[in-house]
């Protein structure tokens, strides 16, 4: 993609409005924890440290919004302490550039690594940053300084109270991960009625996953519905697919098609009715008639072999989805999942133990070719850089530049222009606003303070709608949160639209400067897929060899694994398809083919998963030779992806040629399956493969631009920067 495209894509994807479910709920009492901080504050105190308050209260109150799985208050708790935390050490070194930048280069640099451990640790990391800059000009004394970071933490105090006291949907966001999973799987049943062969992504799969684990003290209070149904969904998944494909169930045309059609409208609609009753908390009506289509006659059902075999098991695993369906998530009444007591939780570390994770997750990160460590210096560099050209502007209010850098940067490249023009723009809206309403209002503490909580309101209100429009209420707020410290609207109003934009261009100067693009790395994550893919298919056909709770567990194991390498390859995708730089390695069009090869290599072993046998089944020993040949080809392959080589199928060849005998006798279906795997390696192969005339171009313009840069570096020009 070009430049001036992906400038272009920017500021589309910058001011679009996200369609989104609003919870004025959640913004109504969160700006109810600004208004109680501000309010007793401006009475007993002073417009200072009433804005000390509101910028504790409204950055905790904002943290609650990320999604994440761990209770809100803990989340408000633990921003409002690192609010306070920067404050006061931000004091401590400020008066003096020689002591101030260094501990905000540093502080910079922590929350930029925060991002190893994931978004929200990210985001609120970021807004510490800015609670340095900003609060750096308000104490004048140790003793003031720790005055003003107990009122900040103790804004967080306040949302974690109201977030105790007035609790809105309880478990809400795990309901709705759960939820989205069965929806995800009705959806998938219904597209297969028209295409058998439609793609499903895991990602529901894998949200749902991750809300599952809890603490301990969750665990006791979890709902019982929480527990059970995923573990459903993800049965039901490979069934609705064995029993759609026409190679491996319901045949393409004729009574057979039509009853598989009719099974999976009713699965989605059964599944749809489980959704609603686990996001509502409430029994969800099932369409009438469906017990009837669910009903498997053993006269006049038309499905036979592998088909049929599929149908009773969906039969039995939707009686399980109507049970949900009809409880409401009623206590006592969820169906409980099978498996041993020590199996049923998920369990994640509390936040005292949380320390050594966060050690090896940000370790794991440090090194130069991460997306992560390269983000920590860019927001490093450009915090210390932009408050030093700020300081040095006719301007008040320096550190507005940073805070915009900070606050719009994100790891990779289009978020972060996204963001930085959504900030512009939503600046530019609010301080306008802002600006206009202070004029026809007049000077008035106590009005700019009620103006500041109804900013705060809306601002929260559209925080999931989009940035720019969050953004530009946000604006609003610091406007009236200053104007309540004193400070004149009209000097505001400049200072504000400037020191953004300074802000903003530095944060896009900067991913140009050092960037961490995706797109030279694709090679590798498609490497990992495909490695993890075999893997897994490896681990299916193993439990057909030899049907034992070990192989399942490690088929488990593998098919998560595999997710993640997918979730991986899918995220560095999107984002190379976004940014401005050149392929290489693999093309756009070759990247696309090899996704969708991999995607049917990961679908048929899926489908072969539909059928593994019990444990008193028979064994089929020619399942693990081509698995061992499975295995050691994809691994090998995936080494042969990454240094642009050719990849060779000869063990697959050889396994499924040796194979052709004895499935007629042991198993067919499953023999058809790993033809299916067959293909689909075949098409990769052909879509990564190279001629030895594109091999001979490819080494050729390598070279060639390798000169070009030795011939720069000698005349002083230097290279041109286009990749990271």
């Amino acid at each position: 993609m070009r430049w001036l495209r992906a400038l272009g894509e920017v500021v589309r994807s910058g001011l679009t409005i996200e369609e989104t479910r609003l919870e004025p709920l959640l913004a109504l009492r969160t700006a109810a924890g600004v208004a109680i901080v501000i309010g007793p504050a401006l009475w007993l105190a002073s417009p200072a440290y009433a804005a000390s308050a509101a910028l504790g209260a409204y950055s905790a109150g904002g943290a609650t919004f990320q999604r994440t799985w761990r209770p809100r208050k803990v989340i408000a708790l633990g921003a409002g302490a690192g609010l306070a935390l920067s404050t006061f050490v931000g004091y401590l070194a400020a008066g003096r550039l020689v002591t101030f930048l260094p501990l905000l280069a540093v502080w910079a640099f922590a929350a930029g690594m925060a991002w190893a451990v994931g978004s929200t640790a990210g985001i609120v990391a970021a807004t510490t940053v800015g609670s340095m800059l900003v609060t750096v000009t308000l104490p004048t004394s140790v003793g003031r300084a720790l005055e003003h970071a107990g009122i900040i933490a103790l804004g967080g105090v306040v949302q974690a109270v109201l977030i105790l006291l007035f609790p809105i949907r309880r478990w809400g966001a795990h309901r709705d991960a759960l939820a989205d999973t069965l929806a995800a799987v009705a959806d998938y049943a219904r597209r297969l009625r028209h295409d058998p062969t439609a793609p499903f992504d895991p990602e529901p799969l894998m949200t749902a996953r991750d809300a599952a684990a809890v603490t301990p003290s969750q665990a006791r209070t979890r709902p019982p519905v929480l527990h059970g149904p995923r573990g459903l969904a993800e049965r039901i998944r490979p069934v609705v697919a064995a029993l759609a494909d026409p190679d491996v169930g319901a045949p393409a045309e004729g009574p057979g098609r039509t009853r598989a059609r009719e099974l999976l409208d009713t699965a989605a609609d059964v599944l749809d009715a489980a959704a609603r009753s686990i996001r509502r908390g409430t029994p969800a009506e099932v369409p009438p008639g469906s017990a009837d289509v669910l009903r498997v006659d053993e006269e006049h059902e038309v499905l036979e072999g592998p088909a049929r075999q599929a149908a009773e098991r969906l039969v039995e695993l939707l009686g399980e989805a109507l049970e949900i369906a009809g409880s409401g998530g009623a206590r006592g009444k969820t169906p409980t999942p099978p498996g041993p007591a020590g199996t049923q939780f998920l369990m994640r570390p509390t936040m005292f133990r949380l320390l050594p994770v966060v050690i090896r997750a940000v370790r794991r990160q440090l090194r130069r070719d991460s997306p992560v460590f390269r983000h920590a210096v860019r927001l490093a560099a450009v915090a210390t850089l932009g408050y030093l050209i700020a300081s040095r502007l006719p301007l008040g209010h320096g550190y507005w530049a940073p805070i915009a850098s900070v606050m719009v940067m994100r790891p990779d490249f289009h978020r972060t222009y996204a963001r930085a023009v959504a900030r512009l723009a939503g600046t530019v809206a609010g301080v306008a606003l802002a600006t206009g309403m202070v004029r026809a209002l007049g000077p008035d503490a106590h009005v700019f303070g009620a103006l500041a909580v109804v900013s705060a309101g809306l601002s929260y209100t559209l925080i999931r709608t989009g940035y720019a429009y969050s953004q530009c209420f946000t604006a609003a707020y610091v406007v009236f949160l200053l104007g309540m410290g004193g400070q004149a609207w009209e000097q505001t109003v400049r200072e504000r639209v400037v020191l953004t934009l300074l802000g903003g261009a530095l944060a896009m100067l900067a991913y140009v400067v050092f960037p961490a693009w995706e797109t030279p790395k694709l090679a590798g994550r498609l490497a990992d897929w495909l490695a993890a893919n075999g893997r897994y298919a490896a681990a299916v056909l193993r439990n057909y060899a030899e049907p034992t709770q070990e192989h399942r567990a490690d088929m488990r194991r593998a098919l998560l694994a595999s997710r993640e390498a997918r979730a991986a390859w899918q995220e560095a995708y999107d984002r190379a398809r976004q940014e401005p730089v050149r392929p290489r390695g693999l093309t756009s069009r070759e990247a696309e083919e090899a996704q969708e090869a991999l995607k049917r290599f990961g679908r048929a072993a899926m489908l072969m998963e539909s059928h593994v046998p019990q444990g008193d089944s028979r064994f089929v020993p020619e399942a693990e030779r081509f698995a061992e040949a499975l295995e050691a080809d994809t691994a090998q392959a995936a080494v042969d992806v990454r240094e642009h080589r050719n990849p060779d199928w000869g063990r697959v060849d050889e396994a499924l040629n040796g194979w052709e005998d004895a499935a007629d006798n042991r198993s067919p279906v499953v023999r058809q399956e790993a033809e299916l795997q067959k293909r689909a390696l075949e098409d990769l192969a052909t879509a990564v493969s190279r001629t030895p005339l594109e091999r001979d171009v490819g080494s050729a313009r390598e070279e060639q631009r390798a000169r070009a840069a030795v011939a720069a570096e000698g005349d002083g020009s230097g290279p041109s920067h286009r990749g990271g």
